[in-house]
């Protein structure tokens, strides 16, 4: 590297500006600064008051005619390369964004740097762009998870000042924090237990073994599956109701979507009973039956209650709610996709009497199984032309859904980590501050003071200190002191 310093020539005194960037001092030519007239230095030379100087320097001695910069004193060496050269080169020993800074300060474009450092300098300002980009994108996709626990403390600030508040706070970590304690590992468990139970249940009642009709030809239930459904929704009822009576704010209560989720998953069974009551009271009620079954398929609902103690299910529904525009995005290319290749494969395969693509509303349920790589095999195109759209349809599916799936992976398993993170802090949320108050204490200082008093008694008994010397005392205890170790001072 030649620098700007070994291209200085002697001149008049009045044609050179003399410049100290950090104490780094150099005389440049008028005319050298003049090239470039747009940079700060050669906007200096057209100031025609102190001001207007100081606007573009740290400082300016009238005495010496010398303007002074507080920048970086090895840096400004290639800055004066440059106005010789006309070469901007970039100095290896500065990161990306602090080059960028300094030639920015300096007024020069960064399409002054040269061709052996351009490609390099491009690509890690893209290194860094791309760190900056992901990290603005987390902190934003991930800006809600990472209040949960903030919130959950504010929670429990909120009890001090609600009755019998230490008893409802107490139940309330119990409930909505499982790795709290012993106890709260348990009930989480039995809650899971009972809400597979009534999964199972449900399953089991559409096998035809266990189906039953009375004499009206109207579904009954089985007693044993009826008896495990009133124990359940028993136990369902007594969670929201206790959570209910429990939680600091009724209003924050519903806007939980897990308690919102409970709420639904015991009104079907309520709302059959009301069915049924109404059904035996009036006989002659039509599609009775029907609003039953379909008060019984809501209690599909219930599985949802499995994101309340699953990580898994609450990353993934966080990473849905934050990834809209990714799931838009795939939805769009899908969308636009179908609508071409149906349309193509529509021209080409309906005047074919073995092909069942007959219609443009077909075709959109072929190419949707197609370019989902589902392939029902119910319905293909039969022509050499109809298997070739067919073959790019089923290539660009799969291009288009894996580039957003990729984002959404990663975002999942950012939101895995961290509400694993929550869950493993929230068993220390409420710990008693005063836990090492039953250490035992001990005074640095006093016990000091009795070591030196008992050493000192020692060495007089054996006559090493001379009671009458004063001065020989005081240097002796300073010479002990001296030698003691640091811990005991």
């Amino acid at each position: 590297m030649v620098y700007g310093e070994f291209f200085h020539k002697n001149k008049n005194e009045e044609d050179l500006v003399k410049l100290n960037v950090g104490g780094f001092k150099q005389s440049v030519d008028q005319k050298t600064l003049l090239r470039f007239p747009h940079t700060r230095l050669g906007k200096l030379l057209n100031c025609h008051s102190e001001e207007d100087i100081l606007e573009l320097c740290d400082d300016y001695n009238v005495a010496d005619k010398e303007y002074y910069f507080d920048r970086n004193p090895s840096f400004f060496r290639y800055i004066l390369n440059f106005y010789y050269t006309g070469k901007l080169h970039v100095m290896e020993e500065l990161c990306v964004f602090s080059f960028s800074q300094e030639i920015e300060y300096w007024g020069i474009n960064e399409l002054f740097i040269d061709s052996c450092c351009s490609n390099k300098y491009q690509e890690k300002k893209e290194i860094i762009s791309e760190k900056d980009w992901e990290q603005k994108s987390d902190a934003i996709s991930l800006g809600s998870s990472s209040d949960q626990s903030s919130v959950f403390e504010r929670e429990l600030e909120l009890f001090d000042t609600l009755k019998f508040g230490n008893i409802r706070r107490k139940i309330w970590v119990r409930l909505e924090n499982p790795a709290f304690c012993l106890s709260a590992k348990i009930f989480a468990i039995a809650s899971l237990s009972v809400v597979l139970t009534s999964i199972v249940a449900m399953c089991i009642h559409s096998m035809p073994e266990f189906k039953r009709r009375d004499v009206n030809d109207r579904e009954l239930e089985d007693p044993g599956l009826a008896v495990v459904e009133i124990v359940c929704i028993i136990w369902f009822t007594t969670e929201l109701v206790v959570r209910l009576a429990v939680a600091p704010s009724q209003k924050k209560f519903w806007k939980n979507p897990m308690n919102i989720i409970d709420f639904v998953s015991i009104i079907p069974f309520y709302a059959t009973l009301i069915v049924d009551t109404n059904d035996e009271e009036n006989e002659g009620i039509e599609n009775m039956g029907k609003v039953v079954q379909i008060l019984r398929l809501m209690r599909i609902f219930r599985i949802l209650k499995l994101a309340r103690h699953s990580v898994g299910l609450r990353s993934l529904g966080a990473t849905l709610r934050h990834s809209y525009h990714e799931v838009g995005l795939l939805m769009l290319f899908l969308a636009v996709g179908i609508s071409i290749f149906s349309v193509l494969v529509y021209y080409v395969e309906k005047d074919e009497d073995q092909s069942g693509l007959h219609s443009i509303p077909m075709c959109w349920w072929w190419a949707t199984i197609s370019m989902t790589t589902v392939g029902y095999g119910d319905t293909h195109p039969v022509t050499l032309f109809g298997k070739l759209i067919g073959s790019v349809c089923i290539i660009c599916g799969i291009l288009v859904v894996a580039l957003p799936i990729t984002i959404i992976f990663n975002k999942f398993s950012k939101y895995y980590q961290k509400q694993k993170a929550i869950d493993v802090d929230g068993c220390n949320e409420d710990e008693p501050k005063d836990k090492f108050n039953d250490l035992p204490y001990f005074n640095i200082r006093d016990m000091y003071a009795k070591r030196m008093n008992s050493f000192i008694s020692s060495l007089s008994s054996v006559g090493i200190i001379a009671s009458g010397n004063d001065s020989t005392d005081a240097s002796s205890i300073q010479e002990v002191e001296d030698a003691l170790p640091a811990t005991l001072k």
